[in-house]
């Protein structure tokens, strides 16, 4: 693991791709490999991709990384795929919709398995991340599953989160409010030249509003300035309200630069950008507004805080993992779980008995270390 781990800081492609099979597959050793990718990673930057399928997400993520090699960046993808109930390996679709970078060895593209992750990306995701990171990638985006509400584990991995939404799509506008709204850094209408666009838009809009008034916190400057969106803006701004002084829209740069009306520095207002990504159309635009995202975690603090937020997600979760398969094993110890079913079935004891039976040592031995420590 150690030589793999040098070959890939040295650029080797083979490398990278091993160290992610290892990762994604829990092989022996795995761990001592990430664990030596954290000094050489937190450098690129991360983009989330997210929305309801058949939005476009992997045309969009295609046109993204051939935009960004054009300027000259690195990129990695990582596309999440539906994970089978019976092998748990991806179908790989996203590799159809992503041919225009075949070739090109500065953009690496992996599809991995959900493995059963109702919030779509599973910890490995967050591992492959780091190897891409370690490897050099300037940008590193990842497309989820897109199955609705449970998308939300993205916002744990990725610096900006962007939501796609295709117009026409009521329910999934209704579906966001519910679910997907709250993480979203920047919004996509994508094919935006089918009929319902516009109306799409101002459904967004009016959503971002209401949840700015509603004080949600994130959204409350949507209410006092406008944001250009598209070629339908306002003469005092995209949203009709009030703009720059010699009343055109302003732009999201100089929105953030005006302090809150309590002299707090202003929340990030989600942009909402127009793009139909098949013509390449709104690329530029949308990565313009990645960047202004970008811009605003470092220049609030917000980039370190989430930082903290993800290392402190990585302990939970791997404690909960290891936690598990220490219970598994102490199952198989007993008997298995048939064994243990076989008590409830017979009335001699319940689940909630059996889980108090089992942790129960654990905790105890928790206790005693704590004291003598």
């Amino acid at each position: 693991m150690s030589d793999l781990l040098e070959r890939l800081l040295d650029g080797d492609h083979r490398a990278l791709a091993r160290t992610i099979t290892n990762i994604e597959n829990r092989a022996p050793g795995y761990r001592d490999l990430v664990s030596g990718l954290y000094e050489h990673a937190g450098t690129a930057e991360v983009i989330g991709i997210t929305g309801s399928p058949g939005a476009g997400k992997s045309t969009l993520v295609d046109k993204m990384a051939e935009t960004y090699r054009e300027r000259g960046e690195t990129v990695g993808i990582i596309a999440i795929d539906p994970s089978s109930p019976f092998t748990g390996g991806a179908v790989l679709g996203d590799r159809i919709r992503m041919a225009s970078n075949i070739g090109d060895m500065d953009v690496f593209f992996r599809s991995m398995s959900a493995r059963g992750s109702l919030g779509g990306v599973s910890i490995a995701t967050a591992d492959a991340v780091k190897a891409l990171d370690a490897f050099g990638k300037d940008r590193i985006i990842v497309e989820t599953v897109g199955a609705g509400q449970n998308e939300i584990d993205i916002v744990k991995t990725a610096d900006t989160v962007c939501v796609l939404v295709q117009p026409g799509s009521g329910d999934d506008v209704q579906m966001l409010k519910a679910g997907i709204l709250e993480i979203a850094d920047v919004f996509v209408v994508n094919k935006a030249d089918l009929d319902g666009a516009d109306r799409t838009v101002q459904e967004l809009r009016e959503m971002l509003d209401l949840r700015g008034n509603a004080g949600s916190g994130r959204n409350d400057q949507h209410a006092r300035h406008g944001h250009h969106t598209g070629p339908e803006a306002t003469e005092n701004g995209a949203d009709g309200s009030a703009g720059r002084a010699d009343g055109a829209a302003l732009t999201q740069a100089e929105a953030e630069a005006e302090p809150g009306e309590d002299g707090s520095d202003p929340e990030w207002t989600p942009p909402i950008i127009e793009a139909v990504a098949t013509h390449g159309e709104g690329v530029d635009a949308f990565l313009d507004a990645i960047n202004d995202h970008h811009a605003h975690l470092d220049a609030t603090g917000e980039a370190k805080a989430k930082a903290r937020e993800r290392y402190a997600e990585e302990v939970r979760t791997l404690l909960r993992e290891d936690t598990a398969d220490l219970l598994a094993e102490e199952i198989d110890a007993r008997g298995g779980i048939d064994d243990l079913v076989d008590g409830v079935v017979a009335g001699e004891t319940d689940p909630y008995g059996i889980a108090d039976d089992v942790l129960d040592p654990v905790a105890t031995c928790l206790r005693e270390r704590r004291e003598d420590g």
